[in-house]
């Protein structure tokens, strides 16, 4: 069985700098020594892409302007499978994401939303065609998108798909209520957030009892950990545990997306938590041994 699966939210271009010293050794005001790239980002179109490095099918629902990153992003999306549908937007700008990874691979990001404000339900393809949704949290927080996107939640619940959402960045969720990212939650059927973001939305700093609270509010909740893997578990279940798989650490950007991907591609078949956990860990292992936060194009990674 293939999934198919629509992904909603942002589409981004990353343009990655890494140094070779600490960010406390920048040379602020002056030049510090890096090597810069460019590529695909956004959450919602990093787990669209890396879905199709899995057994799923992935459509992305979101929005570039109508300049040279736009069409990149676009290109990218065509060459790696991605589906997509007016995606380009007159006279915008596309949304890009500066991202300053250290020796480490451990990454900073100054966001540009560009385009991506100002989702709508007339964004929304036929759900016919779809057996799951995934929804970046990016989206609902962007005051600009988030009518249009809650319009989008109440369809999708109403035609019974389930609903996976990543709740964002700390940085980004604390721009608006936390009352309100968390009426979010409650509407989900499954999430997906690290460690940090858990913290925040419970105040437990313990992981497991993060993820209790959790659960709560929806019926799956799954924690990436990073190098320590990750836990998972749905209501009246079992807390399910998995190790990150060893692999030389080049650039962490989008090792959550792709975790997501490879979770969501089994779980929606099969909905084993072990398998799902270890098949995001799998997807994570190739992202994070890549620079940049997508496959790389014209290769099995």
């Amino acid at each position: 069985m293939t999934v198919r699966v629509l992904c909603i939210g942002d589409v981004m271009l990353d343009v990655i700098t890494k140094i070779s010293v600490m960010p406390a050794q920048i040379h602020y005001g002056s030049d510090t020594p890096s090597k810069i790239s460019t590529h695909g980002g956004g959450a919602a179109g990093n787990v669209a892409s890396w879905l199709t490095r899995t057994s799923a099918q992935s459509t992305i629902v979101g929005h570039v302007g109508d300049d040279a990153a736009g069409a990149a992003l676009m290109s990218e999306f065509d060459t790696l499978g991605v589906r997509h549908n007016n995606l380009m937007v007159d006279q915008g700008s596309s949304g890009v994401v500066v991202v300053l990874v250290d020796p480490t691979g451990e990454r900073t990001m100054f966001p540009d939303n560009g385009a991506n404000s100002g989702l709508h339900i007339g964004d929304l393809p036929p759900l016919a065609d779809f057996d799951v949704v995934y929804l970046s949290g990016y989206s609902p927080l962007d005051p600009l998108s988030r009518p249009g996107v809650l319009e989008m939640i109440e369809k999708i619940k109403s035609a019974g798909l389930p609903l996976y959402f990543d709740p964002a960045s700390v940085g980004a969720m604390m721009e608006v209520p936390l009352t309100l990212v968390k009426s979010w939650i409650a509407m989900m059927d499954v999430i997906l957030l690290n460690e940090e973001e858990a913290i925040y939305l419970t105040g437990q700093t313990n992981a497991e009892k993060a993820l209790e609270i959790l659960l709560e509010e929806c019926e799956t909740v799954v924690i990436k950990r990073g190098s320590l893997g990750a836990i998972g578990k749905s209501r009246g279940s079992i807390l399910v545990t998995t190790q990150a798989l060893p692999t030389e650490v080049i650039d962490t950007t989008g090792a959550g997306d792709s975790f997501a991907a490879g979770f969501i591609a089994e779980f929606a078949q099969s909905k084993n938590m072990q398998l799902s956990l270890e098949a995001g860990a799998a997807v994570a292992a190739r992202c994070v041994a890549i620079v940049g936060a997508r496959p790389r194009v014209g290769t099995v990674i």
